[in-house]
């Protein structure tokens, strides 16, 4: 052992813990702390995350109750954390005051988008157990043809399918007055359904795919068909995923406005979604801000009630697969 080295580790620790600490900046020091206390940048990440998502999402929602809550004559007096007012009989006047049925808007949306979401998981089911867990020529190409559906944005099909929602067909008379599928719920869910379809393909293909080639074997062995073995052993199976796939598409065909404004006249018994009740409180003269608050809180409570009962699901769902045993 040379005579440079100390002859003990002990002396040696003991040695650099004698030595000065460098002057290191404000930023340095605390990346220092961050590298030598894992657990504290954990923490500060996580109460970094909380902060930003406390202001950017739940802040505008307790802003609108505010708005929500102030009388009309004194929206201007809505400070940021104190509404103008106290008024909540904007809750009980969106549904029997102005001669706004807003619970028909309401019904119209969450009917849609319920027929909707059966209708897409049915037929990504369908789908994703072909790409899946079948083999054939071509499968590759045809998945990346499926899924460059969803890249194209909603105006670029608007204007083949007005034309043909608005085309009278003989065929849809006995159903229809006109034969025409304009104000009506088909004129929605079809291009919505078509343009969603492709994530939950994606998602149902990524779970199915990993079920054991047994099971279904064995379900077919006992004389189910492909059919019966997708529903009955398959499907139960890839519940977060279903559900997953389920609640994403319901939530984006309840939310939205461009086909559903487009496709109807605006009036609720014609299918007019729910946002355009919403819009409905814009007078010609007036805007009842305090209304389309109301409204719009109203109107977002069955999706957060959908999240809050499947969120088990949905994180399962969407974590699956990240870790592998």
């Amino acid at each position: 052992m040379s005579e440079s080295e100390p002859e003990h580790p002990d002396l040696a620790a003991q040695e650099r813990s004698e030595e000065p600490d460098l002057d290191r900046g404000i930023v340095e020091a605390w990346a220092a702390k961050m590298i030598s206390n894992p657990d504290r940048a954990y923490k500060a990440s996580f109460y970094v995350a909380t902060i930003f998502f406390l202001v950017t999402t739940l802040f505008p929602f307790y802003w609108l109750f505010m708005v929500a809550i102030t009388p009309s004559n004194s929206i201007g007096d809505v400070g940021v954390l104190t509404p103008g007012g106290f008024n909540p009989e904007a809750f009980i006047d969106i549904f029997v005051g102005f001669g706004i049925p807003f619970h028909r808007y309401i019904f119209n949306s969450f009917l849609i988008a319920t027929v909707s979401t059966v209708l897409v998981l049915f037929v990504a089911s369908l789908a994703g157990y072909v790409f899946g867990r079948l083999r054939f020529r071509g499968k590759t190409p045809l998945l990346l043809i499926v899924l460059v559906v969803s890249f194209f944005p909603p105006a670029a099909f608007f204007i083949p399918l007005n034309r043909l929602f608005n085309q009278n067909f003989d065929v849809l008379r006995p159903l229809l007055a006109d034969g025409s599928l304009f104000n009506t719920p088909f004129a929605i869910m079809i291009p919505v359904s078509a343009l969603y379809l492709p994530l939950s393909i994606f998602i149902l293909m990524t779970f199915y795919s990993q079920i054991p080639d047994g099971l279904e074997d064995a379900a077919r062995v006992e004389g189910t068909t492909r059919l019966g073995a997708l529903f009955r052993v398959i499907v139960p199976l890839s519940a977060p995923g279903v559900a997953t796939a389920g609640v994403l598409t319901f939530i984006t065909v309840y939310n939205e406005y461009f086909f559903s404004s487009l496709m109807t006249s605006g009036d609720p018994q014609k299918w007019a979604p729910m946002l355009e009740g919403i819009l409905a409180f814009r007078g010609q003269y007036e805007v009842l801000f305090n209304l389309m608050a109301a409204a719009s809180i109203v109107a977002v409570l069955p999706v957060a009630i959908l999240v809050i009962v499947a969120q088990e699901k949905i994180v399962s769902g969407l974590t699956a697969g990240a870790l592998k045993e």
